[in-house]
């Protein structure tokens, strides 16, 4: 195998072992993305991957186009293939063997108790993908007073009224290309 042969082979595992502990979606895993791609593998820069996953997140469709964002960024068309193959491939044959198990056995106390288990574990990993996103602009002085501004705002309105997420992220995608956030 070549080099970068290797790498793709690489990004596919790293990717489908992600997919197996993306409990509440691709991006909870986002951390563990940043990690392996920027931290370790240094084929990413902290400002390639911050943007690829607001890029991805303002652009219609998926909520997992952001993986394809990632591995267009580290090896091209052929790094999107990897990467996406790599998440949907066991999380997506799981999830049609669970589903229809859990339809089949939706009364019992196990699958209630698991579905109400895995609430607070999603919620958790969203809150740490939410804080990797939002560290780089929190430690700079010029963006702190309004990235904690939106922030909250974002937390009470969403906590407080019923306007769609999707806005929320329209309006903080055009609060941050006008340069304010």
């Amino acid at each position: 195998m070549t080099p970068a042969s290797l790498d793709l082979w690489a990004l596919f595992l790293h990717f489908l072992t992600l997919s197996l502990l993306a409990i509440g979606g691709a991006i909870t895993t986002a951390p563990e993305m940043h990690r392996y791609l920027v931290g370790q593998q240094h084929w990413l820069t902290d400002t390639q991957f911050t943007s690829s996953i607001a890029l991805a997140q303002a652009a219609p469709g998926p909520n997992l186009l952001f993986v394809a964002v990632l591995g267009w960024n580290v090896a091209g068309l052929a790094g999107a293939f990897a990467a996406m193959a790599g998440i949907m491939l066991p999380s997506t044959t799981l999830v049609l063997a669970a589903t229809r198990w859990a339809r089949k056995n939706r009364d019992s106390l196990g699958v209630r108790a698991f579905t109400a288990g895995m609430a607070p574990l999603t919620l958790g990993l969203l809150i740490s993908t939410g804080w990797l996103l939002a560290e780089p602009y929190l430690s700079t002085p010029d963006h702190l007073p309004t990235t904690l501004l939106l922030i909250a705002t974002t937390l009470v309105l969403t906590l407080r009224t019923k306007i769609s997420l999707v806005w929320m992220v329209l309006a903080g995608g055009l609060l941050g290309a006008l340069g304010w956030v």
